[in-house]
């Protein structure tokens, strides 16, 4: 539920943002309703705030100087729409660089407040998504990634047939490999190799070269040279499709929606 702050002087247009807006339709709850910038800052810094709705033109501090003052503070990041009337609309273009959602012509429509705060959700919902997958790249979770200062130490090395077999998921996983082709060329059998692997690693050959697979599809999707199907193809999937569910999986978004967190145009 995204939690609004409403800033506004004028009471009876406040009042009305407060009381008569179905909040809850959009699932939405307004954490406090301030009189003038240098209230809202103060509230700012009181509630955890989503999202902030406020006037330009107020007293003691208008909206646009409380959204600059809001950038210093060490407060969760929040998204903001501008209320302005026809005279204060070039002055709401000046919001734009504030990062601005939107600014609203008074008296506000409720389906038009409703359309932004739904554009809203869905940028916030894809920013966290991303958050997530940039987290996901930097944690070094071997449950998760593949780490390879990690898994190529004097305890996995001590088999040489494991040792050799993590060299070939880190030089070949844009190739087709397997286990039972890795232990055809060792001459030993695939259900040892499998056993020692699982012993040393901790996970199975097939877990541990889609995971760095994933890896690596990240790290070429973070780049933007790449259609999704070509990323699918360079990390060794031979089946987009199957490449998008795996992907998703692992990193809980879609190829595409990756691409689109980092601003990538990218088509598949």
């Amino acid at each position: 539920m995204l939690k609004v702050l409403i800033v506004e002087d004028e009471e009876i247009i406040r009042r009305g943002l407060v009381y008569t807006i179905d909040w809850l339709s959009m699932n939405c709850t307004v954490v406090g309703a301030a009189e003038n910038g240098k209230e809202g800052l103060a509230m700012l810094k009181r509630y955890e705030t989503d999202l902030v709705i406020a006037d330009i033109i107020m007293p003691e501090m208008n909206g646009i100087e409380m959204l600059e003052a809001a950038q210093s503070l060490e407060i969760k990041p929040f998204r903001s729409i501008i209320l302005t009337s026809y005279s204060n609309f070039d002055y709401a273009r000046k919001a734009l660089h504030l990062q601005v959602a939107d600014y609203l012509l008074k008296p506000v429509d409720e389906d038009e407040l409703k359309n932004t705060i739904n554009r809203i959700r869905g940028s916030l919902e894809e920013n966290k998504a991303y958050s997530n997958i940039v987290a996901l790249t930097k944690k070094r979770d071997i449950g998760k990634l593949v780490d390879w200062d990690v898994y190529l130490n004097k305890d996995t090395l001590k088999n040489s047939y494991v040792a050799q077999t993590l060299y070939k998921i880190r030089d070949q996983y844009n190739e087709k490999i397997s286990i039972e082709s890795i232990a055809e060329e060792f001459d030993v059998s695939a259900s040892y190799l499998s056993r020692k692997f699982k012993e040393a690693t901790g996970q199975t050959f097939l877990e541990l070269l889609t995971r760095y697979r994933i890896q690596k599809a990240i790290g070429l999707l973070k780049k933007g040279t790449y259609r999704v199907y070509e990323v699918s193809d360079l990390i060794g999937f031979s089946d987009y499709k199957h490449f998008c569910v795996v992907f998703k999986k692992y990193t809980k978004t879609s190829p595409t929606e990756f691409v689109k967190h980092i601003g990538c145009i990218i088509h598949k």
